[in-house]
């Protein structure tokens, strides 16, 4: 596997060796002991989610304030374009964004560290995205940020308004939403 962070140092894009021929392919997606070793921590995932939306479904930015989730993303089918948003105050790149596009072509994964917002906009006709957390989910402690915050400016690379959720319609701006000291 091929670890690469992104401008943001602590989100990182992961690249599986993927051995291919006219049967089909084989990768490994996920390996503990090379994952700690790249990201430079002691991660354990403790729940695994998968979701399916149509194009142009547009799920976050979510965050949880308490019980901060770490998530390994990718997509198994489809393309996606990936969002991680820097929510920690202290952070040199608080309220950057980097963003990627995951797809069941290119195989790509993100590490998104707790203490980052997390989004994605579905691309194809439709998309199954699948991703590993750090921390269970608390909806008493979930929190969402507007998509559309024109302080973070982020160029979601699709076209038309997106389809959300009711709670993703309600997303605050980063300057007034509850984030990591």
């Amino acid at each position: 596997m091929r670890f690469t962070p992104t401008r943001i140092q602590d989100v990182v894009i992961i690249e599986p060796k993927v051995f291919g021929d006219d049967r089909g392919f084989f990768f490994e997606s996920f390996n503990l002991q090379q994952f700690n070793d790249a990201i430079g921590g002691n991660y354990e995932f403790v729940q695994d989610n998968h979701s399916k939306s149509k194009k142009n479904v547009l799920r976050g930015l979510h965050y949880q304030i308490q019980q901060a989730q770490g998530k390994l993303v990718r997509v198994v089918s489809g393309e996606v374009f990936d969002v991680a948003v820097d929510i920690r105050k202290n952070s040199p790149t608080f309220g950057e964004w980097v963003g990627e596009r995951l797809s069941e072509d290119n195989k790509k994964q993100l590490w998104v560290p707790p203490g980052f917002a997390h989004g994605f906009i579905v691309l194809s006709d439709t998309a199954e995205f699948l991703y590993k957390t750090t921390d269970y989910y608390a909806p008493e402690h979930e929190r969402c940020i507007a998509w559309n915050d024109p302080e973070l400016n982020i160029d979601w690379h699709a076209s038309g308004q997106p389809e959300l959720s009711e709670k993703d319609k309600q997303g605050t701006a980063l300057k007034h939403a509850e984030v990591y000291a």
